[in-house]
């Protein structure tokens, strides 16, 4: 049962979804060991597939056309594994073999693969089931471009599957998200590691790698950052623990 309450953003019917996705898959999978060992982790099975699989999977039902891959640990076994996946979905590398980027910097080292339009960006270690509707397409029709530079998809803390966090981001009955969570503190809502976002947000970048939070503090001081809650399953697929216990649970219907 759904615990969170509704975010008051007003959907554009018929709204197009974007054609090209990042995927976040550049990470070390440091809380994954030793199944990292020897794969990357975005290739660690659940249900039977790789995680990225299923990413690809969410993108193609949604109708993305294009999805920019970064990669560094182990990047030959990744890059041989994504771009098996041509036939649906156009493949494009954001080689981080030199030096890891992290979220943000990977972000700035894909901008000009990514274009100019805006753009789904999606962690490739994460699980989601839709429910009634699409996320990737409920997060299309809330796009609102005059008003937003990044649209997260949240889930309320308490329907975080496997994740043992304290919540990310408080938002107001708009939609809007106001704060990210004080120290000590509970907040309400979960980043799911799906989110939409504008070109213009990479901006004014540091030199080498930093997280994609300085972005979203920058939109969210603006109050330019919105939420939208999931309305399906969420699961957090970090650790070896994890697996059995998300599998069980798709299990269970």
């Amino acid at each position: 049962m759904k615990t969170g309450k509704t975010l008051a953003i007003r959907p554009r019917p018929g709204a197009a979804v974007p054609e090209t996705a990042m995927i976040m898959a550049a990470g070390l999978g440091k809380r994954m060991r030793p199944l990292t060992a020897t794969r990357p982790k975005p290739l660690i099975k659940v249900a039977g597939k790789p995680l990225i699989d299923h990413v690809f999977d969410r993108l193609r039902t949604a109708g993305v056309k294009r999805a920019v891959v970064n990669v560094h640990y182990l990047a030959d076994a990744l890059e041989a594994h994504v771009t098996r996946r041509v036939e649906d979905i156009e493949v494009v590398l954001s080689d981080e073999r030199a030096r890891l980027m992290e979220t943000g910097g990977g972000l700035v080292q894909a901008r000009d693969l990514i274009g100019d339009k805006p753009f789904l960006c999606v962690n490739s270690d994460n699980l989601w089931v839709d429910g009634p509707t699409d996320a990737i397409r409920t997060l299309a029709a809330q796009w609102d471009d005059a008003r937003m530079d990044a649209l997260l998809l949240l889930v309320p803390l308490a329907d975080a599957h496997n994740h043992g966090g304290q919540g990310d981001f408080h938002v107001d009955a708009q939609g809007r998200i106001t704060s990210r969570r004080s120290p000590g503190r509970l907040a309400p809502f979960v980043f799911t590691g799906v989110q939409m976002l504008s070109p213009r947000l990479i901006r004014d970048w540091p030199e080498g790698p930093f997280s994609t939070m300085l972005f979203w503090e920058r939109a969210i001081e603006a109050g330019r950052a919105y939420g939208v809650v999931h309305d399906g399953l969420w699961f957090d697929v970090g650790t070896p623990q994890a697996i059995g216990a998300t599998e069980a649970a798709l299990a269970d219907g």
